[in-house]
């Protein structure tokens, strides 16, 4: 159900078709790599919280990125406390390891950490374990209806970007 309901997200912008299905696990962000073959800090990993209303948000932040908590907390008032596997699962309609900004059980507001902008692009995973999409970061922003930018990352390499994946990719 959660990978038709980002597939039907898809269809909008006619890019159901460009969602990659393997047969290997890819729920944490070291599978994800593996089975795409690039570098974890490329992947978009998806991340939930409550504000202080209650209600549930969501983060996209490189595999390579933790949640600062000064910065969090400065950006959005409350301390940085992710929801249950249960409370993932009931707010966005995807299980944990299949996490994403699209096909969302309910209109979550989404926020995208800077910790992306390194890389021409990047893969969020599909609402399933074994799925994603490659997209450029004005794309996710585009296709997750994105609130905005954030900066609440923390211990990311600012060095890493395409740059160095691809000279990394032609030495081996």
């Amino acid at each position: 159900m959660s990978l038709e309901s980002v597939k039907e997200h898809f269809r909008k912008f006619n890019r159901e078709q460009d969602i990659l299905e393997y047969e290997e696990i890819s729920a944490t962000v070291e599978q994800a790599a593996i089975a795409l073959n690039v570098i974890p800090a490329r992947i978009a990993k998806t991340l939930s919280f409550k504000d202080k209303d209650g209600n549930a948000f969501l983060v996209v932040a490189a595999g390579d990125a933790k949640i600062d908590n000064k910065k969090f907390k400065a950006t959005f008032g409350v301390k940085a406390k992710m929801l249950s596997a249960e409370e993932v699962e009931h707010f966005t309609g995807h299980v944990v390891g299949g996490v994403c900004p699209f096909g969302l059980a309910y209109d979550l507001a989404v926020y995208l950490d800077i910790s992306l902008k390194r890389f021409s692009t990047v893969f969020p995973a599909c609402g399933s374990i074994n799925s994603a999409i490659e997209l450029t970061c004005d794309e996710l922003f585009e296709y997750s209806y994105s609130k905005g930018w954030v900066d609440v990352g923390k211990d990311w390499d600012e060095s890493l970007s395409d740059v160095h994946e691809i000279a990394a990719t032609i030495e081996s």
